[in-house]
């Protein structure tokens, strides 16, 4: 069966830290594809203003998932009101700022102790080692890949034995994981055309069309058909607002967007406070505009007639699809919200920072049901195929599984050592194409690792410690035998589920796809 999947490098302004995902995967029918964005680094400035250093702020509040601090930040420090091109300043830009002041700082010291001045090229590992305390690589198992703490009892290792009292499989071997490999740059499609990062993908669910939004303010609709003459193409979808009379450039993050089920709309939402629709073919159908802040989140219903979107604004709305009006606002949360996911065409739940979980339907004036048991922001919430079981994930580091048949959580599961950013469920078990495959639940956490969950018992799997950096995203392919995971280490790997280590030639992209603001598609066929 084929695959396909996308990562941003960035985080995905899709919503919490969706709109500064720094990566995400999708998997999709139809193809054998891996997207990937990324963006260039740039050389710092030579002085700096004080709008500068709080817009410098505010982007590595975004790059690092932090995207509630970043707009707290950005609407106190009014960074939308200074004259900073954002599309100019590179990513990681303060970083890369940091570590050369950090590198002038040594050599100075170097010079005053009458010692030799670092090679040329030889910058810091990090601020500790800097300051002569040693680098953070050093300190994280020496990047061996292990867990970022031992197992506890009823986890697993990579090779599926649990640590208590029942294994997971008595004679299972340990499996030996693949070595870096790097994909070769003829299995690479390189999509050019973005002016800043790509924070969004995905694929059409009925043809070769891939969308992806960007901080550019457009969202791209790239025809990937392998028979169309000269490679692919690309429709533009700019998004502008209305001013004096005309339209305008709203100069606002794409940080969401999503296909129908029959692939002929596209809706995106975006900071500027509105969703849109657009066809296919890239006209605009429809303008939606009640929230009063950033979208963070937007899906479609199973059906087609409505689109849900959660804001800054603290509420969610759902949207008449045809004619583009409110159908009804839910201004229950008392936070932002940060994901929303239909249960059924008329029935949805929602998450926010508000730590709270609320479950409404429309034409309902208050939530049927509302789930509390996180103790910090609830980032991501999934419906299991059935409908039955909801799936929540939270920077309490924990994963939190509840039924419509209780008011506390069906599992309460811990495992993760930092927060978790998103989850996903496999397309297996009941209700399914797959039925008579196991259903499973991925976890993507900021503790480097991704986890696999045996819902029915409450225990993990499976721990997959082959990123160095954050987990951003995860996705199963359409049979549920692969998993795909988007890092901010810039790699991306591809699991086989009823074996675990990554599959041999897929563990990264090209250096050399990591040089603009571009989209990467992996064609796994070739």
């Amino acid at each position: 069966m084929g695959m396909a999947f996308l990562v941003l490098s960035r985080k995905n302004t899709g919503t919490k830290k969706r709109a500064e995902k720094t990566s995400s995967c999708r998997l999709t029918e139809g193809g054998s594809r891996i997207v990937r964005t990324s963006s260039p680094r740039g050389e710092a400035k030579m002085s700096i203003t004080s709008d500068e250093v709080n817009f410098l702020v505010y982007r590595y509040l975004q790059e690092s998932g932090f995207s509630h601090s970043a707009f707290t930040f950005g609407i106190e420090s009014h960074i939308s009101q200074s004259n900073i091109n954002g599309t100019l300043v590179p990513p990681a830009a303060l970083i890369s700022i940091l570590q050369k002041g950090l590198q002038y700082v040594e050599a100075e010291i170097s010079i005053n102790e009458v010692r030799a001045l670092p090679g040329r090229g030889q910058w810091p590992d990090s601020p500790s080692r800097a300051w002569g305390q040693g680098s953070s690589s050093e300190t994280r198992q020496g990047h061996t890949g292990g867990p970022s703490h031992p197992p506890k009892n009823g986890e697993a290792t990579v090779n599926g034995e649990e640590n208590g009292a029942h294994a997971i499989n008595n004679h299972s071997k340990p499996m030996e994981i693949d070595g870096d490999v790097e994909i070769p740059p003829n299995k690479a499609t390189v999509l050019r055309g973005h002016e800043s990062e790509v924070f969004i993908c995905a694929w059409n669910p009925v043809s070769d069309l891939l969308a992806s939004g960007s901080g550019d303010s457009t969202a791209r609709i790239w025809n990937l058909n392998e028979n169309s003459n000269g490679g692919s193409t690309q429709l533009v979808l700019r998004h502008c607002i209305r001013e004096g009379g005309h339209d305008v450039p709203s100069n606002k993050d794409v940080t969401s967007l999503d296909w129908n089920s029959d692939g002929t709309l596209l809706a995106t939402g975006s900071y500027d406070g509105f969703a849109r629709i657009w066809t296919e073919d890239g006209n605009l159908a429809s303008t939606l505009g009640q929230h009063k802040g950033p979208i963070f989140a937007l899906k479609w219903n199973k059906k087609g007639n409505y689109i849900l979107s959660a804001g800054v604004d603290k509420t969610t709305i759902i949207w008449d699809a045809h004619t583009g009006e409110a159908k009804q606002q839910f201004p229950f949360h008392s936070a932002p919200a940060l994901d929303v996911d239909w249960q059924n065409n008329t029935t949805f739940a929602s998450c926010s920072t508000d730590m709270c979980i609320h479950v409404c339907r429309l034409g309902c004036d208050r939530p049927v049901k509302t789930f509390q048991g996180h103790t910090n922001e609830v980032n991501a919430i999934k419906w299991d195929p059935s409908g039955m079981l909801l799936a929540s994930c939270s920077d309490d580091m924990t994963l939190k599984i509840w039924s419509m048949k209780q008011d506390t959580c069906v599992h309460d599961l811990q495992a993760h050592s930092k927060e978790i950013y998103t989850i996903k469920w496999s397309p297996t078990g009941p209700a399914t194409s797959n039925p008579n495959s196991n259903i499973m639940l991925a976890s993507a956490s900021f503790d480097s690792t991704v986890r696999l969950w045996d819902v029915e018992r409450g225990v993990c799997t499976h721990t997959l410690t082959k990123h160095q950096e954050p987990v951003y995203s995860v996705a199963f392919s359409p049979d549920g035998k692969y998993l795909a995971s988007g890092s901010f280490d810039k790699c991306v790997h591809i699991w086989n589920t009823q074996v675990i280590p990554p599959i041999p030639g897929t563990e990264s992209f090209p250096k050399a796809l990591s040089l603009s603001f571009q989209v990467c598609v992996l064609d796994l066929r070739k």
